[in-house]
């Protein structure tokens, strides 16, 4: 009979292999619900809000990829990685689902067998539907590379609001004040609840809006948090 020590030993490896496993299936399921939410928002809008269609799908587009390569160019980044998280996302979705290569056959106009026909006939029905999803996916890709690129500031940020917030732990530790097991969670949730609200703001939001006018914020906000979530550690370091 295995010991309690031995079976929790082999619980911890196994949870430590697993966890990266168990972080990618996440935030692929992450990535797809986004995707989804975003084709509902842009079909909705597309189809039912903007007189211009597609075209104002198109603009906003145009826009973010404008936006997104001088961001680049700002941050002295290659801007060939705007597009190419745009076609990434592009091909991750429509490639691989063999959905491009599909309506590029269709086009050409060959003779084809009755499945075929069946399937073609079907395409050309949501043809306008799945123009918009294919816009919208690059769109997706374009502006994901632009959160990527305010990766930096906020690195940046939690780490001087860290550095502050455990000095002031010390002074206060060292000053016969308390710190607060509670208040340390809550600012610790509320980051990661900041972080979600406004990536997914910035993802599936349809206007074109410059990200640093929601990431500068938001890294001054996360900032706030960490500091205070750092001051109030209570466990000894």
């Amino acid at each position: 009979m295995a010991s309690r020590n031995g079976s929790f030993n082999e619980g911890v490896v196994a949870g430590a292999l697993l966890a990266p496993l168990k972080i990618c299936f996440v935030l692929l399921l992450g990535l797809v619900g986004i995707v989804v939410v975003a084709w509902i928002i842009d079909w909705t809008f597309v189809f039912k809000v903007w007189p211009e269609g597609i075209g104002r799908l198109k603009g906003i587009l145009a826009a973010d990829l404008a936006r997104g390569i001088e961001l680049a160019e700002w941050q002295n980044g290659v801007s060939g990685a705007v597009t190419g998280a745009a076609n990434f996302m592009y091909g991750l979705v429509f490639g691989v689902t063999g959905i491009h290569d599909m309506g590029l056959r269709f086009a050409e106009g060959a003779a084809l067998s009755i499945p075929d026909t069946i399937v073609r006939n079907s395409y050309l029905a949501n043809r306008e539907a799945i123009d918009v999803a294919m816009i919208g996916t690059q769109l997706l890709g374009v502006r994901l590379a632009s959160l990527t690129m305010m990766a930096p500031l906020l690195v940046l940020v939690y780490l001087v609001a860290t550095a502050d917030g455990l000095t002031q732990r010390a002074i206060r530790r060292a000053c016969g004040g308390r710190e607060s097991a509670s208040i340390y969670h809550r600012a610790k949730h509320l980051q990661v609840m900041l972080l979600a609200m406004g990536g997914v703001l910035v993802l599936i939001q349809p206007v074109s809006i410059d990200p640093r006018l929601v990431g500068v914020p938001v890294a001054f906000l996360i900032g706030m948090l960490a500091r205070l979530q750092w001051a109030c550690y209570k466990k000894h370091l």
